[in-house]
């Protein structure tokens, strides 16, 4: 017997999703920054064994939109509502039942399997936690309550082992030896992104996309081509820093994981260009991989 399902997680931004996912998968899949609204995609993790394969979803956190950017990243996070087998709601000890309550209302109509993890439980106390399982339960009467922490992986056997109980019966949908369904240039980006979200401060990582424009592999080098775009002159100045510091900075640091990633010498090459209103354009946003439909 052989059992496989869709998992995806979902929940308002900064609650840990992404921390969660790639504990869950044992893989850096996503990425991760102190930041709010760090994912953009849909990201899917893999998790195989002998019998079982569970394809986990990332989605981005759950926001109402100002620009056609936040549009997509919204589609992205309500299409998870559709086509899972478990769904996985992410909340923490410090957020608002009230954050989004046009989303919550979505799930509380969702009839699958809904486990509901109570995620950072290391910055509250048992009886703040307590009062947070119950106020839940009578939000979300049909979810499953597990108090975890992703950070350290706490209960994080338990979710695994619930969502095994909870999948049905299937074939694989994906190659036994597949992670993701994503390409290795997908990869890439995200790495180069999270490091301007890990550099900058304000509106400028907000403003940022990254495109691979050349990807060659050979036997003992890949070599990469990549632009950072930005909505704005002034932005471009900031990215690239003083003498060009600032990007070298970002460019050294990037390789590093993505030679991490890949496990193969990298020369990166990075270059800023300016592409104004990027997030509001549909034609653009479509050309750099978003969903507006």
């Amino acid at each position: 017997m052989h059992k496989a399902g869709f998992v995806n997680i979902i929940g308002n931004p900064n609650v840990g999703k992404s921390t969660l996912m790639n504990k869950l998968v044992g893989e850096r899949v996503s990425i991760i920054t102190p930041k709010a609204q760090t994912t953009r995609h849909r990201i899917m993790g893999i998790v195989n064994t002998e019998d079982m394969q569970i394809v986990f979803s990332d989605t981005p956190g759950v926001l109402k939109p100002h620009y056609k950017l936040q549009e997509s990243m919204l589609n992205f996070s309500q299409s998870a509502l559709s086509d899972a087998d478990v769904l996985i709601y992410v909340t923490d000890v410090v957020e608002r039942l009230d954050k989004n309550e046009e989303f919550l209302a979505l799930v509380k109509a969702q009839t699958i399997p809904l486990l509901l993890l109570i995620n950072k439980i290391d910055l509250s106390n048992q009886e703040e936690l307590d009062l947070l399982v119950s106020t839940w339960k009578e939000e979300l009467p049909q979810a499953e309550i597990i108090p975890v922490s992703a950070k350290s992986g706490f209960n994080l056997d338990y979710v695994l082992r619930r969502i095994k109980e909870q999948i049905p019966e299937s074939e694989p949908y994906f190659d036994k030896d597949a992670l993701t369904d994503k390409p290795t240039r997908f990869f890439v980006n995200e790495i180069i992104r999270e490091k301007i979200f890990l550099f900058y401060q304000k509106e400028v990582p907000y403003s940022t996309e990254v495109v691979v424009e050349e990807y060659k592999d050979t036997e003992k080098l890949v070599s990469i081509r990549a632009v950072i775009y930005v909505e704005r002159e002034s932005q471009k100045g900031i990215i690239i820093g003083h003498g060009g510091k600032a990007l070298k900075k970002i460019g050294t640091e990037s390789r590093r994981d993505i030679e991490a990633f890949l496990g193969k010498k990298v020369f990166l090459e990075l270059y800023v260009k300016v592409e104004t209103d990027w997030r509001s354009k549909e034609n653009v946003l479509k050309n750099f991989g978003y969903r507006l439909d």
